[in-house]
């Protein structure tokens, strides 16, 4: 035994080293193709609508791969499907890099989405068993640092590699570092006996509605808001396919010896409350990831790159905070951490739901450096103590669930964001438009105003008229837009509030039992 611990200390951090890489490239290539997608749509000559299809495709493939990493390890052993999903994955790189169409390019995205899939849950249960319970905070900590950090550098990495080498590039990147996370897994990962089970029988009906219902509400939170929602009857088809197919899912998967999802664990009270929690987060998260750059580049003028550049602050944040949380997770009850990080939280976005179109960088600096603060006493408390009571044996089954969870309340984050800013968009800008007429004492100043400008550098009496109510328009759009950045800024802030009512039921982390950690090391 002390061997194996002397084995256990020596090799720890090539193994965290080994699966951070692969979880840190997985989730920033769900990020980083964003800031591509106008270059690739005028490449493979495709219209906005059809070009998202690159983003969706893999996400698709993902989240379906991450639902079944738990059977998948069962069937293959951890340490075989860790390193055929990181080689899937540099390979589907490779592909996508060197697509020439983009039926092509669909079907390489798919192929990287199914070797990314498993690296992120596969990644947090490794480090929850390499390290010892004292040490599980710091574990999930490193974790974070790793899959939060990832979507935030993504725009900025993908901005800076398009501008100086081209759109290709930003799969390419992925390959040195995938050989580099390749060696390392393969020499100093193991698996450990009770992992090596094997599988029975297949779950295929099971693994069929798993891929039609998560499909299905891929599909709709990608194309809802396009769509118009439910006044489409393609949304209609595709919730109705997709909540029938997950319904029968769950009655199946309970039912079933060797399920390729394994509900069951669900009854463990505080993974529960972290598997519904981590949803919130993960809208929060997300939707701010995306929020953000748009804000800046639509209402201040940034550039892509310029607008990627405004999530370091809280990126920052997160990478300093996550350790910190980590450490006091050892000495403060995990509740008390949550609850403090969610305060944070709210003040962030209550400053961000007050902001006007003057507002600069640095007044944004501040606000940004406490979200990431918030956030990283949020996720590492709450990764933790969800986690600590689940039997070794189930933890890629519950790593996989609590991955697919923050996954799917991304992308409802995504869905929402955008669904809240164009209807609240409208509703400003009628109510402004409604206090606009001709006995309104501003109104009339910047009129004429205005028109005057026109007159003086020659327009005639109908361009100055027309000139003027464009120019109004515009700033009425503006000021509509700026007010529903502020009013889903505040939704976020209440949704956080909402969040601690289920922090409530937590256990108490110091008086939690959780299973003896068996480590990774032969």
């Amino acid at each position: 035994m002390n061997i194996v611990r002397e084995a256990y200390v020596k090799n720890k951090w090539m193994i965290t080293t080994a699966v951070m890489l692969g979880a840190f490239l997985s989730v920033m290539d769900t990020s980083i193709v964003n800031v591509a997608l106008p270059y690739m749509m005028g490449n493979f000559a495709q219209t906005l609508s059809a070009i998202t299809w690159v983003a969706t495709s893999y996400t698709i493939a993902a989240i379906i791969i991450i639902t079944m990493t738990g059977w998948l390890s069962t069937l293959m052993g951890r340490k075989k499907l860790y390193l055929f999903s990181f080689i899937v994955f540099t390979a589907g790189s490779v592909l996508c890099g060197t697509a020439k169409t983009f039926q092509q390019m669909l079907i390489y995205r798919i192929v990287q989405g199914i070797g990314g899939g498993a690296l992120i849950p596969i990644s947090q249960a490794i480090l929850r068993e390499t390290f010892p319970r004292k040490q599980h905070g710091m574990a999930m900590a490193i974790f974070g640092m790793g899959v939060v950090l990832a979507p935030a550098l993504g725009p900025i990495v993908g901005g800076w590699l398009i501008d100086h080498y081209g759109w290709p590039w930003i799969f390419y990147i992925n390959i040195p570092v995938s050989i580099i996370g390749i060696w390392i897994a393969y020499h100093y990962i193991h698996d450990p006996e009770y992992l090596k089970r094997g599988v029975k029988k297949v779950d295929w009906f099971g693994i069929l509605f798993l891929t039609i219902g998560l499909t299905g509400l891929q599909i709709v939170l990608e194309r809802g808001q396009e769509k118009n929602w439910f006044d489409s009857s393609f949304i209609i088809s595709w919730s109705i396919v997709s909540l029938v197919s997950l319904i029968v899912l769950i009655f199946w998967e309970l039912r079933a010896n060797e399920p390729v999802v394994d509900l069951r664990i669900l009854r463990n009270a505080p993974f529960a409350i972290g598997f519904t929690v981590v949803a919130l987060y993960g809208i929060a998260l997300y939707g701010t990831t995306f929020i953000l750059p748009q804000f800046t580049q639509i209402l201040l003028g940034y550039s892509a790159y310029q607008s990627g550049l405004t999530l370091l602050p809280r990126a920052f944040a997160l990478f300093i905070f996550m350790p910190v949380a980590g450490r006091l997770y050892n000495h403060i009850d995990a509740k008390k951490l949550i609850i403090f990080g969610i305060a944070i939280s709210c003040w962030s976005y209550a400053l961000l739901s007050h902001l006007s179109l003057d507002v600069a960088f640095e007044n944004l600096i501040p606000i940004l450096l406490l979200m990431g603060a918030g956030m990283a006493f949020v996720f590492v408390p709450l990764s933790t103590v969800s986690l600590i009571t689940i039997a070794n044996k189930d933890m890629t089954n519950a790593t996989s669930l609590y991955t697919l969870m923050q996954r799917i309340g991304g992308n409802i984050g995504y869905a929402v964001t955008v669904t809240i800013l164009e209807r609240r968009t409208q509703f400003h800008h009628s109510h402004l438009v409604e206090n606009i007429s001709a006995s309104h004492g501003r109104f009339l100043n910047v009129y004429h105003a205005f028109t005057g400008y026109l007159h003086k550098n020659g327009y005639g009496p109908v361009s100055d008229r027309l000139g003027t109510f464009s120019f109004l328009d515009h700033l009425i759009n503006r000021q509509a837009t700026m007010l529903s950045y502020n009013d889903l800024s505040l939704i976020f802030m209440l949704m956080f509030l909402f969040v601690t009512i289920f922090i409530l039921f937590l256990p108490h982390s110091r008086t939690v039992k959780s299973t003896e950690e068996v480590p990774l090391i032969d």
